[in-house]
Order: structure tokens, then sequence, then C-alpha cells
């Protein structure tokens, strides 16, 4: 029977080791991976795993009735878990991780009693957990994390009594996992209660409620890990007393208060994490007696105030710690240096005030018997005094990667001796008082990523440290006195994206080899005097996005390759002496949001065809020479005077303070365009033509006589830094956050009066976290379409990422769907559902290449002041060719919303969006998730519609969308539902060539909505 059950296993199986392996010529417990018992021929192992098995589990597995033993881990097997798996009794180890598992976890896996452990880490498994696992009552293993597991923590689960490890977070230990799934609610009540547990850690769910006393029950706890949930309220008093805790893991979560100093008696604890909360507290001065194993000590971006003890030296396990954005005082303990294993120490954004050029307060000079420390930041703090030279020197020069003194008050020059940093990657020195000449040194710094020295009295040439800088990825060396040339080899570095170069005193012209250079993203030479023309071949920087050359003495035409930088979204010319038309080409930046053209002396009319950038929001041509009509159309319906103030010939609206235009200019017949082309040579008709355009010319083009003082305030172009987010935010307080997604939160952010953003901040300690945050810059760089949530900026340093979006004020969609404060009528939802449709039909056909969202659901349709609908989180979305309409990837999108095909097999195509779309087109119909508990066994959303047609849409449609008494009313409002319906229908059809297009759609819930409109 277990030779017949093999096969059966084999014949689902694609393997070469099997297929030549597995023979019926030889005995079955010979086979490869099976073991058999001693008195008896029947298999009791099965050790298949890292064998790169494709295929799915036989339900014939089932059958071997003595198996204790089962391991198939690392392998590419799919489809579900079959039910006969609970047919196996005698099973103690049970380890299906690593494939591509999907479908619910069986209730039958309950029936095995003797389970010791159970691992099905890293599939695509989705549902809640089983209840029936409490009645593996044997289990001291359980690992279900990297799934997308929902609901609750079973509260029968305190009822495992034999467990020692509980921990729902995917890392090295054994136990319970659970983490980087969907689980929600609070934890039970009974897991306080499991005395023996050891490992309790459940970071990255939707976990809340509070940390209650009864914690100190837990007396055997070694790890207790809860970052990144939603957990509220205080620390309680009685977690002092877990006397074998090692690791207390609390991070970025809404607690709150004083830390009871019992905390500080742990005296086994090697890693406490309380970042990102809103805890208070001081440290206290026996630190080093209550804490001598700690490694690991993160206060980051609470409320902790005092005085850094100097007992702190005294950790010597000590490898990060980290105290920034807080509100300590006082002066850093100047012997850091004894903590010899440090590798990371974070301080900025405190008010710390050493001088460090007297000796008694010069906490530098010891970090150099630090023989590990990589990253050490002291920003943003009333630091003074001059730099050691002995910054250089030590074990720093060999260890150090990142150094940043960034806005404190630093003076005289910067010492040679950073020369010294061999492994440097970082700098930042911005904002202090130095001055000089940048060292030589410098350029032996030849790993150098980020130099930021911008704000401070620097001068002179800058060309011997930026020529052998080569891996340069962000250059700042604004506000300073630097003077000579711009160097011809600033095109020639490879990584270079970002140079600002603006306010300082550089003369001559931009090199060729920096207009040639294809990968910068955001150049600012703006406010020097740079003299020469503007280069056709700027043409050739397509990474362009932001462009600001205002301030200086350019000259010559605005060259029509202008049109070539698609990305360009910030362009400034202003106040510089440009001439010629003001050229047609601007109208192809379709991305284009920011253009001043102010203080020049461009001439001829404004082009009409700028009316087509339809992004455009701040547009300035004041004070040059143009004339005729002012475009009325797109974005100039918004604009005012002051956009074209200090231009004697133009006409148009009353609005702008301009003359009405009476009469339009025809164009020159064929016959006068023949008399200038063919006979230019009768002198008579050039001599006329000459006289009549000086006549012209002198009515039409005088020299303005505004003095400088009539010109409006030049708009200041500002970035966004780290810690103006920080400040916008209130250090990412959980008051302004907006809400969680897989890889990160977004926050509301303040960032002045006028303006208002959302910040999303992704969490890197989550695996795919930098690759999501890539491809939506990626992404969203490239395109512009009112339907779709525009990026303001991104930041990007090495330790964090974030991206400021447009502030949302109406939430998502899920929110007028579900909650009970808000609603949406019939019109409403049809017309956010036709913006969703423009959207995607945009991503699909109106750009370059197809773009693919991947995750399609109410939650990434946001809604603005207007309830316009647009689509965000372009997190996995998918780019693809004109030539691959296909992309195979296993980053998936959400349960319920995914298409079978993208699901099952992970290929992602334009028709994966569509599936979503129909889902949500139900959803919007019903107001019931596609993973609502009704929707189990053989019945699916998509059945449940189809089943409804023709005659039973009211049984499915909610109720609140056909509550009216008018028959005749409701007569076309079903209708309407049920066409609707149809239509979600065909965009989830099975299979993907059958569905569709964004287009075919589009038309289609566009004449519902018409049709709708027209009834009433």
């Amino acid at each position: 029977m277990d030779q017949s059950s093999l096969l059966a296993i084999k014949k689902h199986i694609n393997s070469d080791i099997l297929a030549k392996n597995w023979s019926q010529q030889t005995s079955f417990c010979t086979w490869i991976g099976v073991i058999c018992g001693r008195r008896h021929p029947r298999v009791i192992s099965l050790d298949l795993s890292n064998m790169d098995l494709r295929g799915t589990i036989a339900t014939e597995i089932g059958n071997l009735s003595f198996l204790t033993f089962l391991d198939i881990r690392n392998n590419i097997l799919s489809g579900s878990i079959p039910a006969q798996i609970g047919n196996l009794r005698h099973l103690r180890v049970l380890d299906m991780a690593h494939n591509q598992l999907n479908g619910h976890i069986p209730q039958s896996v309950g029936l095995l009693r003797r389970l010791e452990g159970l691992n099905l880490r890293n599939n695509y498994l989705s549902g809640d957990i089983p209840t029936s696992l409490s009645t593996c009552v044997q289990l001291t293993t359980l690992d279900l994390s990297f799934n997308n597991l929902t609901g609750n923590i079973p509260l029968s689960f305190g009822n495992l009594s034999q467990l020692q490890q509980i921990f729902l977070k995917s890392n090295q230990l054994t136990g319970i996992s659970l983490g980087f799934n969907k689980l929600e609610g609070s934890i039970p009540t009974e897991f306080w209660n499991l005395t023996k547990i050891q490992f309790v850690s459940l970071p990255r769910n939707r976990l809340e409620g509070t940390i209650p006393p009864s914690i100190s029950n837990l007396s055997a706890l070694v790890v207790f890990e809860i970052g990144e949930n939603s957990f509220h309220g205080t620390i309680p008093q009685e977690m002092g007393q877990l006397s074998h805790l090692r690791w207390l893991g609390l991070a970025t979560n809404k607690l709150n208060g004083e830390v009871p100093q019992s905390i500080f008696n742990l005296s086994v604890l090697e890693a406490l994490g309380f970042g990102f909360n809103n805890l208070s507290g001081y440290i206290p001065s026996t630190i080093d007696k209550t804490f001598p194993n700690i490694k690991y000590f993160d206060l980051a971006k609470n409320r902790f105030y005092g005085r850094i003890p100097n007992s702190i030296s005294n950790l010597s396990r000590l490898t990060s710690l980290q105290l920034d954005v807080n509100s300590f005082s006082g002066e850093i303990p100047i012997n850091l240096g004894n903590l010899h294993l440090l590798e990371k120490l974070g301080l900025e954004g405190n008010e710390l005030t050493n001088n460090i050029s007297k000796p008694e307060q010069d906490f530098i000079s010891s970090l150099t018997n630090c023989n590990y420390l990589r990253t050490l930041d002291i920003s943003y703090n009333p630091i003074t005094g001059v730099l050691p030279k002995s910054l250089g020197s030590g074990n720093l020069s060999e260890s150090l990667e990142m150094f940043s003194l960034y806005s404190c008050r630093i003076i005289s020059p910067i010492p040679n001796e950073l020369g010294n940093l061999s492994n440097l990657l970082w700098l930042s020195l911005g904002y202090n008082d130095l001055t000089g000449v940048i060292p030589t040194a410098l350029g032996r710094l030849s790993n150098m990523q980020l130099l930021a020295i911008q704000g401070n009295k620097l001068q002179g040439s800058i060309s011997h440290v930026l020529c052998n800088l080569k891996n340069l990825y962000y250059v700042d060396f604004s506000e300073n006195n630097f003077s000579g040339k711009i160097p011809r080899c600033s095109g020639d570095l490879p990584f270079l994206r970002r140079i600002y170069l603006d306010s300082n005193a550089f003369s001559s012209y931009i090199p060729s080899s920096l207009w040639s250079s294809e990968r910068v993203e955001r150049m600012n030479l703006s406010n020097n005097f740079i003299n020469g023309s503007l280069s056709p071949e700027i043409g050739k920087m397509k990474s362009l996005i932001g462009l600001d050359l205002s301030g200086n003495h350019l000259s010559g035409d605005i060259p029509g390759t202008i049109s070539k930088l698609q990305n360009l979204v910030y362009l400034s010319l202003s106040n510089n002496k440009l001439e010629g038309p003001l050229t047609d080409s601007f109208s192809d930046l379709k991305g284009l949001e920011y253009l001043d053209l102010s203080i020049n002396n461009l001439s001829g009319p404004i082009p009409k065809s700028l009316e087509a950038l339809t992004n455009l929001h701040y547009f300035n041509v004041s004070f040059n020479k143009l004339r005729g009509e002012i475009p009325d159309g797109g974005p100039f319906a918004n604009l005012t005077y002051d956009s074209f103030m200090g231009n004697k010939c133009l006409c148009g609206a009353a609005r702008f303070k301009v003359e009405e235009c009476k009469t339009s200019v025809s164009k020159p017949s064929r016959k006068m365009q023949l008399l200038k082309y063919i006979l230019p040579a009768i002198g008579s008709v050039l001599l006329a033509a000459f006289i009549l355009f000086l006549i012209m010319r002198n009515r039409c083009v005088k020299l303005s006589t505004a003095t400088p003082s009539d010109f409006p305030p030049r708009p200041v172009h500002e970035r966004i830094s780290y810690y103006e987010i920080l400040r916008a935010t209130r250090n990412l307080d959980d008051a302004n956050l907006i809400g969680r997604g897989s890889f990160g939160s977004v926050y509301k952010g303040c960032f002045s009066d006028t303006m208002v953003a959302a910040v999303k901040v992704f969490n890197l300690d989550v695996q795919g976290a930098l690759t999501s945050f890539d491809i939506e810059c990626q992404i969203l760089r490239s395109v512009r379409h009112r339907n779709l949530v525009r990026v303001i900026t991104s930041i990007s340093n090495l330790d964090f990422k974030a991206l400021v979006l447009a502030f949302m004020p109406n939430g998502n969609l899920e929110k007028w769907l579900y909650s009970a404060y808000c609603s949406i009528n019939i019109f409403q939802k049809l017309e956010i559902m036709v913006d969703v449709a423009t959207a995607l039909e945009y991503l699909h056909d109106g750009y370059s290449s197809p773009i693919v969202h991947c995750d399609l659901k109410p939650q990434n349709i946001l809604l603005d002041e207007n309830m316009v609908a647009h689509v965000g989180d372009f997190g996995i979305a998918r780019l693809l060719t004109q030539e691959k309409r296909m992309h195979q990837t296993r980053t998936l999108g959400t349960i319920g919303y995914m298409a079978p095909e993208y699901g099952m097999e992970g290929l992602v195509s334009t028709m994966a969006d569509v599936y979503s779309y129909g889902i949500l087109l139900m959803e919007i119909c019903s107001r019931k998730k596609p993973v609502d508990e009704m929707f189990c066994g053989e019945l699916s959303m998509r059945k449940w519609m189809q089943e409804s047609l023709p005659n039973c849409v009211v049984e499915v449609v909610d109720n609140e969308l056909l509550n009216m008494d008018d028959l005749s009313r409701r007569v076309i409002y079903e209708s309407c539902m049920t066409s609707t319906i149809e239509l979600a229908l065909a965009c989830t059809a099975d299979i993907p060539e059958v569905r569709p297009s964004m287009k075919e759609v589009l038309a289609r819930i566009k004449k519902i909505k018409l049709n709708l409109s027209n009834s009433n």
C-alpha cells in the first residue's frame, strides 16, 4: 500500500531525481528520502527537502499511516495542502516551508495529536489560523510566518501547555511564528497563562490592545517582541519581574507614559527596543549595574529627557546605541570610546551642548578607540567648537561609514584628517560655520556616495575633490562661497543623481559633459554667475526631474530639445538673459508641474499648446517681452496677473489685468509665403518688410522700466529633508498616522500653513521594502495623471526612505464603503469606478510601456476634497515592455483581489488588473469583501454574483443603493446594477484572454453611468 501511495505522489511531481530513483524494480524502502521501520516495511520518514520538486501534493500522502516525519521544504510545490494530511495520526514533524503552497490550512491538521513541530513558513497560505491546532497538545514548534494569514490569534491557543517558545515573526529561532501576516485583534487573555513560554514575538501584524500586568505570569519568558503593531497604553510595572528576559522589543507602537524603573532591573537583558512610541522617562545613572549584558539599546523618537549618564560608557557589550530625536540635554559622555564593540551611535535631534574644542568635553576623540563604529550621527544639537583632527585616526579610519554633524555650531576649516576615513560613504556637515577651502585629502575618499557641506562659509574651487569621488550619488555644496568653473568631470561621475551647487559664485559656462549626463535626476545651479547658452544636448538628460538654473547670466534661445525631458516636473530658468520665442516644445512635457521663465528677454506669443500641460500648477513668464493673447484653457484657467505682469503687449481675460484682445492675427496666405521665400531678392519688399518690422518692434517690445523692487518675490524650491519630515509629522507621531501597509506607514505631515502632505515611510527591516521603494520611485516619477496619486518628492538615505505624496483629505474608498459614519450613493460609486478605470486605462495604454498595478483594492483608492478618486500604492507594480506583455513574480498582491493566474503562478499582465477591477465592482455593488466569511467552500464572490443574474440582483446588491419608495427609479437602479455586475463578471473570467481590456471596460462603465444619469 505504501509503495502505491509513493508512486501516486511521484506522479504529481516533476523531478528527475524521483523519476530515476523511485523505481518498482527496487524496494521502496531503499528509495531516496524514504525510511522504513525496523520491524515492518512501512514508511516512517519521508524527507524530500531541497530537491527542486515541482508540482502538487497528492492526496495519497494521507495513506502513509505510519509516517512520523515529513519534510518537503525548500522546493517549488504549489497547490493546496490536502485535507488527507489529517490521516497521519503518528506524525510528529511536518515541514512544508519555502514552497508556493496556497489556499487555507486544513482543519484536519488538528487531528495530528502527536505533532510536535509544524513549519509552513514562506508560502502563500491564506485565511484564518485553524482553531483545531489547539488540539495538538504536544506542539512545541509552530512556524506560519511569511504567509497571508488573516483574522485573530485563536483563543484556544492558550491550551497548548507544552509550548516553551512562542514568536510570531520571521527569524532564526524556533517556536510559534506567525509574523509578517495580517493578524488582528488583541492577544488572547489565555496567552498570559502559558507559564512555560520562553519566546513571544508578534511583530508586523495588526494587533492592538494593551500589555496587561498578567504578563508577569510568563516567568520563563526570554524574548518578548511585539514591534510594529498598534499596542497602546503604558508599559506595566510587572514587566520588570521577568528576570529571564533577554530581548524586549516594543518599537513602533502607540505606547505612552513613563517607562517603569523596574525595567532597568532586568539584569540579563541583551536588547531593548522602545523606538517610535510616545514613551518618556530618564536613563538611570546605575544603568551599567542593571544592564551589564545589554547589546542593543534603542529609545529613538520618543520623549525621554535628562542627561545621558556617564555610566553608559561602561556597557562594554553595547553594539547599537540609539537615543536620537528625544529631549536629552547636558553633555555627551566623553568616555564613549570604552564601548569597543559599538557599531551605531545615534544622538541627533536632542539638546546636547558639548564644546568639542575643550578636552574635557571632546567625546569624538575617544570614539577612535571603537573598533567597529560604522554610523555616527550627532546632527541637530547645539554642539560647538572645532572638529578634532583625531576624527580621522585610530579605528575610525577604517570602520566609519556614515558621519553626520548637520546643523550644529561647528566652526573653523574642515580638517585634512577626514581624508583618512577610507571607508566613508556618507559625510554630512551642512549648516555649520565651516570656513576655508575643501581639503584636498577628501579626494581620497573613493567610496563616498553622499557629500553634503551646504550652508557654510567655504570657498575656493571644488574640482580637485569632486573629480576623484567616482561613486558619488548625492552632492550638495549649495549656500557657500565657492567660485571658479563647474568641473568638467561632474558629468562623468557614473552614479551621480543629485547635484546642488546653488547660491555660490561659480562662473563660466556649464560643461558639455554635464549636459550629456543621462542619469542625473535633480540639478540646481541657481544664483551663481554662470553664462553661455542652454546647450541642445540638454535633451540627453533623460532622467531629469528637477532643473533650476535661475539667477545666472544665461543667454540665447531655449533649445527645442528640451521636449525630450519627459520626466521633468520642475523647471526654473528665471532671472537670466534668455531671448527668442517661448518654444512650443514645452507642451511635450506632460508631467511638468512648475515652470518659471520670468525676468528674461523672451519674445513672441505664449503658445496655446501649453494648455495641454494638465499637471502644471505654477507658471510664471512675468517681465519678458511677450505679446499676443494669453491662453485661457487648461492650467491657465487658474492663473492670475502675477504670472504675466511686466509684459506690455499681452492681451486676454480681465483677471490678467491686460487689454482685451480685439482682433486675431490671421495666418499669412500661401501667396505671401511664396513671396517670402521665393522672391527674397526684391529689394523693395525686403525694405518695406524691414521697416514694418522695426515699427512693430518699437511699439510692442520696449524695455520695461520696472525696478527690481517691482519684481515679485522669486519662488524658492525647497527640498524636503529627513528632519523636516520629523517636524511635519511630530516625530512620526501615531496621532498623525493615516494607515499602515505591507512595507511601511503613512503619516499626515504639516510642512507649513499652506502645505499638507502624506508621508509614506518605508520600513527597511521588512523584506522587500527597499525594492518596493525603488519600484514606486521608478513608476511614479514617470507617470502623471489626474487619477493617480501625485508624488511631491522622495527622501532617501542609508536607513530612511520615504515618499511625500499629495494629501487626500477624504481618505480611502474602504472607509466610505464600510464606515458607519460615511456613505456614498450609487452615482458617487460609479463616478469613482470611472476614475479608477481611467487611471488603469492610462497605465495600460497611455504610457510608453504598460504598467500593471498588481494590488488594486479599496485601501489603495484615495479620494481628494472633491471625491475624485486617485489610485495609489505602486509598491509591487510591474513595468512591462511592448515586447514582453507578461511578467512572472513571487511578490503577490492581496488575497481576494488577485487574478487566478497571478495568485497561483505569479503571472502578471494587464489582465490581472482587469480582474481586480471586476472584484472591486462586485464589492462596490454588494458592500461585501471578497474574503467575507460567507465565501467559503465552493461559494466565491464571483459565483454568488453570477447566480444572482438575471432575476435576483436585489439579493446581492447593498440595500442602501436600492432603498427608495419610487418603484420606477428602483427598476432603473436595478438595471444599472445588473449591467455593472455583468461587466464585473466579464472582468473576472478565469481565462485572461477572455477578459475585456481596460479601454473596453472604461467605455462600458461610462455608458452605465451615463444611462443612469439620463434616466434621472
